[in-house]
Parts: structure tokens; C-alpha cells; sequence
């Protein structure tokens, strides 16, 4: 980091001088040092209504501490004032300068969340240098504020912030081995977790968890992963068929509180997943009438069998192949309009359970019309070049013709 100073910058405003102040580093580029502005700082006015009293708080060797005015040492302040410090402004320099706002706002979430209190009394049990609850303070707040691998929170982002002094943390007492151990200490609390947050949310922010949200994602390596057995090849989302991967299924509410998530193996069709979700979701937050919204991946039969059987309900995706059954439907001219350019309209099925809600939307019109055309032209470039031959025949007949073909004849 390079030093940091302030600098004043004159201007003559309707015929009187003013003095702006920036905050500015010196840096080392490939050039030579060179000066960055960090930040401005306003005027310096030396009017006695308009100084700038900004204040500093003042240690002294007892430990005491006293609020004092700053005044730079080119400005007049108050006469008579105890409460003054006169600044040498080309002296000031500032060191090992952290982030501190976004790390303390962070860490007040945390506590809101009640976290602080809950990770005390499922990880604290054993004895450590570090307490597991401060350390997952600090990998959660990293998540939020600059998320990163174990390794760059100690390198980079751990030495840049506050957090040592906010979480207590001694000097040199945060490490990569430290964050990856603490992990393997979070993950059996991750069923009492999942619950603990469903009930803060709902109090704190009135969240229900009536209509859900559920959709699945994958992750792979580039290693063997040979200890890992939900690893395995599978159909990947990353375009990466040559890798091994997991899939990570998540539930949300309506608002996109992660609710809850699980692992399956790399190699699991999304379709045989829900059930198993269904059962963790009961079996974590007990029955209920849930709503249950997800894409045309996971319907089938046999998954909107086993919501009906639970009392659910559900909003889903259907194939394409069902917009035949609703041919009378889409000509007719009764949709509803609820955005500007979103049309939809609801059809029942007679002596059935479900209503079927088709929608049309003028973006995607544009994009079909322009899919057909792309295609239409694919298909018309080989037909117009079928039609060039014919007419070169037509007129040359003799380039078609073997018997005035030139050239060497293959020997026998």
C-alpha cells in the first residue's frame, strides 16, 4: 500500500479563492510513482460559519479518551477553544487503511439473525484458540461482502477488513486450515440451522414458506475426486460431459429465502429428485398445504401424484407437446393482459383437478419468428444452389459431359 496524504486544490469561484481537499495515494506503476484519488473531501472554507469541524476522537497514555475539532494548520479556528487540534495536512499519512462498514453492517445481521447465539451453543462445546462461532462469522460474512475460496480470505480479504477487531480476533490467528476445519464443524448442525433461520425470518420479517420455489443446478471438478462418492458423470449444465459433478437441489420461498437444499449424486435425472425433497421437507418442517412451483424438468405423473397425496398444490411447466389439446384456445381472442407485453389466459379440464394457464408473450413471438426464419433460410441455401446447377447444365451442358472432361485417367 502506498502513502496517502491530503492535497488541496485551488479554485476561483465568482471572484472569491477556494480551497477543495481530495484524499490521495501514491502508487507504483510501470511509469514511476504516480498519485490516485481516493476520495473528496470538500471544501476548506475560511469562513467562520462554514470551517470544517470535523472531529477526532483522542487517546491519551491513561487511556482516556477526548473529542477534539480538527482544524488544518492554514485556518484560523475559533479563538479560546480547549477542544481544537491544529493539523499539519502535508504530515498527515494513513496506514493499513480496512474496510470496516460493510464488515460491521455483516456482522450486525448476524446477530440479528440470532446466529452469534446459536453457533455458541452447537460449536462451541470444544476447547479452541479461536472460537468455531467467530470463525463462521467470518466465513458467512465473506459470503456476503466479497465471497471467495478459504484461501483468499486469509491472503486478501481478512487482513483488508476490521474483522479481527470486530469478532476479537487476535493477530495471525486466522488461517486457511482454520476456515476448512470449521466448515467440517457446520455441516451436522445444517438440519437445526435450516430451522433456526426459518423461524427468525418469519419473525423478523413476517416470510412465509407457504408457496415454494424448487430447482436444481450442478458443480464439477476437474480432479478425480475419488473420496467423493456423489460424484459421478452426468448430464452437465456446465457443458462439461468430460468432468464429474454433484447436484445441488434448492428450495426457496416466494421471497428467495434458501429454505432449504440437499446433494445428490452427479448423475441423478432431475426428474427422481422431488420426492426425496418432499420427504425432507416434511420431515424437517412438518406437514402442511404447501405450494410447490418448478419447471417442466421435474414434472412427471409420478411427482405430481405424490403432491396431490400430501394435500399440496403446484404450478408447473408442461411440454410443449400439450399446447395441442388448447388449439381452439389460442385462436380465440380472450386473454388477459396483466403486463405490457405478457398475455394469459386460464383453461380448465373437464372433470379434472388442474387448470392449465397458458401465457404469450411478444418477445418470445419475436424469438420464434426468428428462429423459423433463421431455419428457412439454412433450408434454402442448398435448394438455391441446386438451382444454380440446373441452370449451368442447361446452358453448359458440355461441363457435365465425361467425354470432354480433361485431366488425367486413372491408370489400369
Amino acid at each position: 500500500m502506498g502513502a496517502m496524504f491530503l492535497q488541496a486544490h485551488e479554485r476561483r469561484k465568482d471572484g472569491k479563492e477556494h480551497t477543495y481537499w481530495s484524499l490521495v495515494e501514491t502508487v507504483r506503476t510501470a511509469d514511476g510513482p504516480r498519485q490516485r484519488t481516493l476520495c473528496y473531501l470538500g471544501e476548506l472554507n475560511s469562513s467562520a460559519q462554514a470551517r470544517w469541524l470535523k472531529t477526532v476522537e483522542v487517546f491519551n497514555e491513561q487511556g482516556e479518551s477526548q473529542q477534539l475539532k480538527l482544524f488544518p494548520s492554514d485556518v484560523e479556528p475559533p479563538a479560546n477553544d480547549p477542544n481544537v487540534a491544529r493539523v499539519i495536512l502535508n504530515k498527515v499519512r494513513l496506514e493499513r487503511m480496512r474496510q470496516f462498514g460493510a464488515c460491521w453492517l455483516g456482522l450486525q445481521l448476524w446477530k440479528q439473525l440470532g446466529l452469534d447465539n446459536f453457533f455458541q451453543q452447537s460449536v462451541d462445546g470444544d476447547r479452541a484458540e479461536v472460537p468455531w462461532s467467530q470463525i463462521a462469522a467470518v466465513l458467512a460474512i465473506n459470503r456476503l461482502c466479497a465471497p471467495g475460496s478459504e484461501l483468499k480470505i486469509e491472503e486478501h480479504w481478512y487482513p483488508g477488513t476490521a474483522r479481527d477487531d470486530l469478532l476479537d480476533i487476535a493477530e495471525g490467528k486466522l488461517n486457511d486450515t482454520r476456515l476448512y476445519r470449521c466448515l467440517d464443524k457446520l455441516l451436522p448442525e445444517k438440519t437445526r440451522l435450516e430451522q433456526h433461520l426459518k423461524e427468525r425470518c418469519g419473525e423478523l420479517f413476517q416470510a412465509d414458506f407457504d408457496v415454494l420455489l424448487y430447482d436444481l443446478t450442478s458443480t464439477y471438478v476437474e480432479g478425480g475426486a475419488e473420496e467423493n462418492a456423489l460424484m459421478r458423470r452426468g448430464y452437465s449444465r456446465d457443458h462439461r460431459p468430460d468432468c464429474e459433478q454433484l447436484i445441488i437441489a434448492l428450495v426457496v420461498n416466494r421471497e428467495g429465502f434458501p429454505f432449504s437444499y440437499e446433494v445428490f449424486d452427479g448423475n441423478r435425472a432431475d426428474v427422481t429428485t422431488l420426492e426425496t425433497i418432499l420427504r425432507m421437507v416434511e420431515r424437517k418442517h412438518g406437514k402442511a398445504r404447501r405450494v410447490w412451483v418448478f419447471d417442466r424438468g421435474v414434472v412427471s405423473e409420478e411427482n405430481l401424484g405424490a403432491i396431490r397425496r400430501r394435500g399440496g398444490h403446484y404450478l408447473v411447466g408442461t411440454p410443449r407437446s400439450k399446447l395441442k389439446q388448447f388449439e381452439a384456445e389460442l385462436l380465440q381472442d380472450n386473454w388477459q393482459q396483466v403486463r405490457p407485453e405478457v398475455e394469459v389466459k386460464l383453461v380448465g379440464i373437464p372433470q379434472g383437478e388442474e387448470t392449465f394457464i397458458l401465457c404469450r408473450t411478444q418477445g418470445r413471438q419475436q424469438k420464434e419468428k426468428a428462429i423459423r426464419s433463421r431455419f428457412s433460410a439454412a433450408g434454402l441455401r442448398p435448394l438455391a444452389a441446386a438451382a444454380a446447377r440446373v441452370h449451368l447444365r442447361s446452358v453448359r451442358p458440355e461441363l457435365f459431359d465425361s467425354r470432354h472432361h480433361s485431366g488425367n485417367s486413372p491408370k489400369a
